[in-house]
């Protein structure tokens, strides 16, 4: 059977990162159209049994819901079925559809969009749960809110996230990469559920037993200084010697920051999945997290360490206690995307 899939959120951060990570299974097990533009398709269009398509129609456009193009949705429908990592479905198509729903976040926590941003959202959302023959999701908490929000009828097949494998050796060369004393990083964005103003307000805390920590923030200070003008202010009130801005980076830096990190702290207070924890217990650095449903599920069988979600005075507690764990060695091997994709492969077939 040919799969119609969809790269075109390939490269992006996130749901680009799960999509590339899968991509080469459903190369070894199927016939493959690939549909997007740049690299991703280049890099394939040679492999034996794939196909590639031209589109350079964007996701969530208008021209992707009632212009999508002629040509593109002849071959989309002239294979046995279409995969989308993300909720985005071109219109047109007539063959089983599989969606990816990661978290619907937008309608669970207030706030993070307008109304009208909220609804064009809820709109895409129950698109993809009317259209599909199933929804992938990446927690079994996400699965639920799907089902209770989107008052979903189709199956939600949980299909765990894992880490990319770029992370698994350990640097790009010899060298030892020696662990940074007193050091915290966060790796996410400025959305209030992902806690910064939690972590910003223990640091302090922190700074008063432990004077030479430093915070480490994973991103461009300008996109902070714009994004919240609040949060920006509060991480200006703090040493400038204990606070760093990565800026853009690449992969490969990243990994060298969590595999320098003492510690790393994710202070969310909702997420699908969560990765940073994952990706850095990978790297064998020690994670501080939220005492949250999602937490629970994705890391009860792992080695870190809770805080009382939204608790200042508990995170600023435990990060110091932290500060004394040894690296970690082993972490469980529960997810993994070869695992993921036999999830997947047996709804498609």
């Amino acid at each position: 059977m040919q799969i119609a899939i969809d790269c075109r959120m390939s490269g992006k951060s996130g749901i680009g990162s799960y999509f590339d990570a899968l991509l080469p299974y459903f190369i070894k097990d199927f016939e493959c159209l690939l549909i997007g533009s740049g690299s991703v398709i280049e890099k394939y269009k040679s492999c034996a049994g794939v196909t590639v398509c031209e589109c350079t129609a964007e996701p969530f456009s208008v021209q992707e819901l009632f212009f999508f193009p002629k040509n593109v949705l002849k071959k989309i429908n002239e294979c046995g079925a279409f995969y989308t990592p993300y909720c985005n479905i071109p219109g047109g198509i007539r063959v089983p559809v599989y969606t990816t729903i990661h978290d619907i976040v937008f309608l669970d926590v207030p706030g993070l969009a307008s109304k009208a941003g909220t609804f064009v959202r809820k709109c895409f959302y129950r698109r993809a749960a009317r259209k599909s023959a199933a929804v992938f999701t990446v927690s079994n908490f996400s699965a639920e809110r799907i089902k209770t929000l989107l008052h979903c009828k189709k199956p939600v097949v949980v299909t765990y996230n894992a880490a990319p494998e770029y992370l698994s050796s350990r640097t790009d060369g010899t060298e030892i990469i020696r662990k940074e004393k007193h050091s915290v990083l966060f790796v996410g964005n400025i959305k209030k559920h992902k806690g910064l103003k939690v972590l910003l307000d223990a640091f302090r805390l922190l700074l008063k037993k432990v004077p030479d920590s430093r915070l480490i923030i994973v991103g461009n200070a300008e996109n902070f200084r714009t994004g919240d003008t609040a949060i920006f202010e509060e991480i200006k009130t703090l040493p400038p010697s204990a606070v760093c801005f990565t800026g853009k980076i690449s992969n490969e830096e990243l990994k060298n920051c969590y595999y320098k990190a003492n510690l790393l702290v994710q202070p969310s207070f909702y997420e699908g999945f969560g990765m940073p924890p994952l990706e850095a217990l990978t790297c064998g650095t020690n994670a501080v997290i939220s005492d949250i449903p999602v937490f629970r599920e994705i890391y009860r069988d792992f080695p870190v360490t809770f805080f009382s979600s939204g608790n200042p005075d508990d995170l600023a507690e435990k990060i110091e206690k932290s500060f004394e764990l040894p690296e970690v060695r082993d972490i469980p091997k529960i997810y993994s995307f070869s695992k993921t994709f036999e999830t997947i492969k047996k709804e498609l077939i």
